[in-house]
């Protein structure tokens, strides 16, 4: 499948470093969730929770790096998997190992598009069933996520 390079060339990440959230405002998100603040965290955090977006780790190690920080490809790993097994951002599997984390936490969907890679946040109301399989005796729906695949229904030139 062609996947293109979500990162680009180094001079275009360093013009399209998105805005910084506040260390003020990471520091409390951190703290309301029982995260442990370092200052390799810290900056993920800050780069991560500055708008809403979704980014796999090697583009958030690339966003990372033109900030002029020293932070290895394993530490945006860990740091991304603690902040999804803390609820502050959501992992979403879209093509065999290839995951992304979202930022915004809200009730939504997406829209993948195969081809460019891009991926779309879609209204909870956008999407309506019908009908849900019953489930096992003891539980309850925890959530619903659908992620809606979609491709062109020509070849690319």
């Amino acid at each position: 499948m062609h996947r293109p390079n979500p990162i680009g060339s180094s001079r275009a990440l360093v013009a399209s470093t998105p805005l910084l959230a506040t260390s003020e405002a990471v520091r409390e998100l951190f703290a309301e969730s029982g995260i442990g603040c370092t200052s390799q965290r810290l900056l993920v955090g800050r780069l991560l929770f500055a708008r809403d977006q979704h980014v796999s780790a090697d583009r958030l190690l690339a966003m990372v790096l033109a900030a002029g920080a020293r932070v290895s490809k394993a530490t945006v790993y860990n740091t991304l998997n603690l902040f999804a097994e803390h609820g502050l951002v959501r992992s979403l599997k879209l093509d065999g190992d290839y995951t992304v984390f979202d930022s915004n936490t809200a009730p939504h969907h997406h829209l993948y598009d195969e081809h460019s890679g891009e991926l779309c946040d879609v209204a909870v109301d956008e999407v309506a069933f019908s009908r849900l399989p019953q489930l096992p005796s003891g539980t309850e729906l925890a959530g619903l996520d659908v992620v809606l695949r979609v491709r062109r229904r020509t070849p690319w030139p």
